[in-house]
């Protein structure tokens, strides 16, 4: 279907014949270390967030730790916490090191069923000495 649309002014568009008014006030970005992307954003109560290690000399246990550390620094920042993590994703190196990530992932939620997110983990080629890379999404 060919959807119409015109844009009547800097945040105002015209499409089919609907007037939507696009308010970014409502995004919250906060920028990382890298260019062309943010570690965090928000938007209205919704936050999502990404992090590795800031010592990829340490093992996976480390790395891990580091990783889920800067995760919880990144949601303060945006007024929200580990216990408020609705879904993760879990990216590592190597899928054999998966149960020592484990450990240290079960260590840092603790024993509250309630703030155990829906998680998902991956194996991927991560760049460099990257052993975990984690991105979640939480509420405020």
């Amino acid at each position: 279907m060919f959807r119409s649309s015109t844009i009547l002014a800097n945040n105002i568009l015209l499409i089919n014949k609907t007037l939507v008014v696009k308010d970014n006030s409502m995004i919250e970005r906060k920028h990382g270390i890298y260019n062309g992307r943010n570690k965090s954003s928000a938007y209205k109560d919704l936050v999502w967030t990404v992090a590795t290690s800031s010592n990829t000399s340490l093992d996976i246990k480390g790395q891990t730790r580091l990783t889920l550390d800067t995760i919880q620094e990144n949601l303060i920042e945006l007024g929200s916490d580990k216990t408020r993590i609705l879904s993760a994703q879990v990216y590592i190196a190597d899928m054999n090191s998966k149960s020592l990530m484990d450990r240290v992932w079960c260590e840092w939620f603790g024993e509250n069923s309630q703030n155990w997110p829906q998680r998902a983990c991956l194996g991927v080629d991560l760049e460099g000495d990257v052993l975990i890379e984690i991105t979640v999404t939480a509420v405020r």
